[in-house]
């Protein structure tokens, strides 16, 4: 256990040293002048940061990747396939309700939509979705058509609020979507996908193993389109919160408890409904439950340090980093966000175990290394993207659109496994670093260009950028593949015709 918790923090250190050296490197520079206490405080947060990594990841090894996987297999080989989609459809809905991200997006619309109505809105919508996924994986329906249908479906509604609420809605509607895909879901849901791919077999099950993220990201966001169709014209007021560093002892405490509560319902949850299927159904031995109970502990301190880290020390210095690079000169915003964006994924903890999947599932095919690398580069581009259009002050639908049209467009001419895998990797990647440091940045820079009233139409919409451009460039990992095989067969081929050795062989 030691040996295993030890190599998860050197990966985590790995992780986010690089996007630590960055902020502290330039709060020195003229850029973004940050005091002696600000660097102070990011830096031990940083530190902590490193821990709850480690220890979240350990946990998701030992506990949440176990939990889905078992009730994955063995509902499945019970052959209840009602009580499977029920389960799914339950634990769907209340994970979703559960999560911290929800209840803040919730709290931004509340004088059009009321907040509870919202929440379980969006919980029903992922538990329909998730059961939706896993009927897919057992019926062996092809994953593109229904990404296909959904995706027209969510651009007619936008078309649709766009005409009668404007697009004030439309960021934070698609932001949605990473947001309810969050560090505690993730590790279940693509667990309890390869569980079921497993049990069924077949030639495609590691194909069918993911799909499961794509689809629960689509949910969301068309709950919350019908919802913001319904609510009718208003307005959406985004108190700005305080992203000072000047927090007493008695308000660490509160958001510690807080925070503590938060993950705690998430785990406790998931935790009861194992609970029940293994008294009934599944009756794991004592020694594999011990684990799961360790791995749960570990998962619960990770995911805390991990809260508390980002909101102490990064959501102030996102923001003032945006402020001031913003005011100091816009163009260099843009490359600053894009180099951030590179690194700051290699921090989020579900990536790390989107990537270990991917890699166990694909034996080997698509490594660690191609999926971090492919990543990096799409939460990149997406946020200097995001940043390019809070200057210029353009409507989403210009990226969204033709963005997915591309990925959609790709997934006809790249092997199924590669778009399952992308449009996973959407809803992983956006997860709560981006919506608490590269968030807060875009609002900072979006206060200092366009003023407070200007947040909800420009700075929202991150989220969606970043859950979109790894849909390009994981797929354009398999449409090289494609290609390369391609041309190694042609070139083999023209060996063989130029070939001099060629020998007539005459038969009597």
């Amino acid at each position: 256990m030691r040996k295993a918790l030890w190599a998860k923090l050197k990966e985590a250190l790995v992780s986010v040293a690089p996007v630590a050296l960055i902020v502290l490197v330039l709060s020195f520079t003229p850029l973004a002048k940050l005091t002696m206490g600000e660097r102070i405080v990011f830096a031990i947060c940083s530190a902590l940061l490193v821990a709850g990594i480690g220890l979240f990841n350990l946990g998701a090894d030992l506990a949440m990747s176990p939990i889905g996987r078992h009730v994955g297999e063995g509902l499945t080989k019970s052959g209840k396939i009602k009580l499977l989609a029920f389960t799914c459809f339950l634990m769907g809905v209340l994970i979703t309700v559960a999560e911290p991200d929800l209840s803040v997006l919730a709290g931004q619309i509340s004088d059009v939509i009321n907040p509870m109505l919202l929440i379980v809105t969006v919980g029903v919508g992922v538990g329909l979705f998730l059961v939706m996924a896993v009927l897919r994986i057992i019926t062996r329906t092809d994953l593109t058509a229904m990404l296909l249908f959904f995706y027209m479906l969510l651009f007619a509604f936008s078309a649709l609020l766009l005409a009668r609420n404007g697009q004030a809605f439309l960021p934070l509607s698609f932001d949605s979507g990473g947001v309810t895909t969050g560090p505690i879901t993730v590790p279940f849901i693509m667990a309890l996908g390869i569980g079921i791919a497993q049990t069924i077999g077949g030639r495609n099950a590691g194909e069918n193993s993911f799909g499961l993220i794509a689809l629960c990201s689509a949910g969301p966001v068309l709950a919350v389109l019908i919802l913001s169709v319904a609510a009718g014209s208003g307005s959406i007021s985004f108190p700005l919160p305080d992203y000072s560093m000047n927090i007493t002892a008695g308000e660490f405490f509160l958001l510690l408890g807080e925070t503590a509560w938060d993950v705690a319902k998430s785990l406790l949850l998931m935790s009861a409904f194992f609970a029940v299927l293994q008294t009934f159904i599944l009756h794991l031995p004592r020694q594999r439950i011990a684990q799961i109970l360790f791995g749960l502990g570990f998962a619960f301190a990770g995911l805390v340090i991990f809260l508390m880290s980002v909101t102490i020390g990064y959501m102030p210095v996102g923001y003032r980093i945006g402020v001031l690079l913003a005011g100091y000169n816009p163009k260099l915003l843009v490359i600053f966000a894009f180099i951030l964006g590179m690194v700051v994924v290699l921090a989020e903890p579900a990536v790390h175990v989107l990537n270990q999947q991917v890699e166990e599932v694909t034996n080997g095919a698509v490594t660690k290394r191609q999926m971090m690398i492919a990543l990096s580069v799409g939460v990149g581009v997406s946020i200097g993207l995001s940043i390019l259009r809070l200057i210029l002050g353009f409507s989403l639908l210009y990226y969204l659109i033709p963005g997915y049209l591309i990925s959609l467009g790709l997934s006809f001419f790249v092997p199924k496994l590669y778009t399952a895998i992308a449009f996973d990797s959407g809803g992983v990647a956006s997860g709560p670093l981006t919506s608490s440091f590269i968030l807060p940045m875009a609002i900072g820079a979006c206060v200092s260009l366009r003023g407070a009233g200007a947040v909800m139409d420009f700075a929202f919409g991150v989220v969606s950028m970043v859950a979109m451009t790894p849909l390009i460039t994981i797929q354009s990992l398999g449409f090289r593949s494609v290609v390369s095989n391609i041309m190694r067969e042609n070139a083999a081929v023209r060996r063989i015709l130029d070939s001099d050795d060629a020998q007539i062989i005459y038969f009597d």
